[in-house]
């Protein structure tokens, strides 16, 4: 089994700076968990907590059924992959896949066998008799997931292995990890401050803002339900735009008041509103910039005005800011649905009006900044 267990684990440096704050996690067997957040939030500390190259300052790490707080890093038979590679730049892409099992004193003919295994699922075969400066930066990181792989550790350690590759080469990089999971059945615990890599790599993501869980879930559950205005601001881009509203109710109805129109909630959120008796208040009210759609100045539908201030052409999107309700609004519009003279972009200054659907509301408590819903 290689489930792994944190329990109220909390890190202090120097009697003074907490940078992890009890944090709780269960992690299943075989599971791909992913820790995200922005710089300086504790998420790399947790991991090498977990590695034992961190001390734990109080709490407990279980990895299977036994508690290796006071055990060294190489008897929790863990492997971990840093950003840098950390390769030997002395010895050949086979000696240093090789190095762990050597140090082992496994048979030749079984570390042979463990290496070429894991060079054909990594697809670096031809470059196992080179030196590491004489491979690209995706090779490199390759030969140092080879070297984690060839241990079959119980747990995988990944940290932002993927953060000096350029963009083209991480995306690459990406489908590989998630096709080497799909290959070998081990626990894996990576560490980003990427969210796309969060969104795309983890079967549940635990967010992290200074040292403390934001949100543990799926990607999507994330990215549609978001526990705090941190969460929703985090996850997703362009990030999801704020404004004040004044959440409404009118008898057992809720509404939303924007810019002075009146925006509708879908039943399912006022539903949500009504079994927590929320009371009407002035709000955070969030809402993503592909939920936003343009619509005519003479619409039936409650809509706001605004002014182009920037339209940036994707290729098959257009992200527009706009300047509404005094404020700075993106709003994503897929090419293909857009009229003819506006494929191409819109001018500075062009007059816009934009609406959005009640389900895509996001409603955020001005107070504790958590969610209403």
């Amino acid at each position: 089994m290689s489930n792994v267990t944190l329990k109220n684990i909390t890190k202090v440096y120097d009697n003074k700076v907490t940078a992890v704050h009890d944090f709780n996690l269960e992690i299943a067997d075989n599971e791909f968990i992913v820790l995200v957040g922005p710089s300086g939030c504790g998420k790399s500390t947790t991991l090498r907590m977990v590695a034992g190259l961190e001390e734990i300052t109080s709490g407990e790490l279980y990895i299977g059924d036994k508690l290796v707080n006071d055990v060294p890093p190489k008897d929790r038979d863990i492997a971990m992959v840093f950003q840098n590679y950390a390769l030997y730049p002395h010895m050949t892409v086979y000696e240093n896949m090789a190095f762990a099992l050597t140090l082992r004193k496994e048979p030749k003919d079984v570390i042979d066998r463990k290496v070429r295994e894991a060079a054909e699922i990594l697809d670096i075969t031809d470059y196992l008799k080179r030196k590491p400066k004489a491979l690209s930066g995706g090779q490199r990181q390759r030969v140092a997931i080879g070297r984690a792989i060839v241990r079959d550790p119980q747990v995988f350690l990944m940290d932002e292995p993927l953060s000096n590759l350029d963009a083209k080469l991480r995306n690459q990089m990406r489908a590989e990890i998630i096709k080497l999971r799909q290959r070998i059945d081990t626990t894996f615990i990576y560490v980003t401050h990427d969210q796309t890599e969060a969104m795309t790599l983890g079967d549940r993501i635990v967010i992290m803002k200074d040292g403390f869980i934001q949100q543990i879930g799926t990607p999507q559950e994330a990215f549609d339900h978001p526990e705090n205005l941190f969460v929703a601001g985090f996850i997703g881009t362009p990030q999801m735009n704020f404004f004040n509203a004044e959440l409404m109710r009118s008898g057992d109805a809720y509404y939303v008041r924007l810019g002075g129109a009146d925006f509708a909630i879908s039943e399912e959120k006022q539903a949500a509103l009504r079994e927590k008796n929320v009371a009407p208040q002035t709000v955070t009210m969030g809402v993503r910039p592909e939920h936003i759609m343009l619509c005519a100045p003479s619409a039936p539908e409650s809509h706001i005005k605004a002014e182009v201030d920037v339209s940036e052409m994707m290729g098959s999107s257009i992200h527009l800011h706009v300047r509404a309700l005094e404020q700075d609004v993106v709003i994503v519009l897929a090419t293909v649905d857009l009229p003819a003279e506006h494929r191409g972009g819109f001018r500075l200054h062009d007059e816009v009006n934009f609406t959005f659907g009640g389900n895509v509301v996001h409603l955020f408590s001005k107070e504790t900044e958590q969610t209403l819903l």
